[in-house]
């Protein structure tokens, strides 16, 4: 298995274990997530996800640019997004 087969697997097992729901960005000065069209760092910013938003991972993940990239919705919103995993927590 590869590294990033492993990260994968591990990372659904996160989100099928409903372990990972709420944003948050431990950056100094930064109260909200960027939540981005692709996932990627180089992606367009979508829109911002003030910290502590409830979010709901869709169970797809992807690694890039040494994370992985989970797709979330919001809670009544009809658009998806992409959030570095490190953001996403209990």
């Amino acid at each position: 298995m590869t590294d990033m087969n492993k990260l994968n697997a591990e990372a659904l097992e996160k989100v099928a274990g409903g372990q990972m729901n709420v944003v948050y960005n431990p950056h100094e000065g930064y109260s909200y997530v960027n939540c981005r069209r692709e996932p990627s760092l180089d992606s367009e910013v979508f829109f911002t996800i003030p910290n502590g938003t409830e979010v709901y991972p869709t169970g797809r993940v992807v690694f890039n640019n040494g994370f992985n990239w989970y797709e979330i919705n919001l809670a009544g919103a009809y658009d998806y997004g992409w959030v570095a995993g490190h953001l996403i927590g209990r």
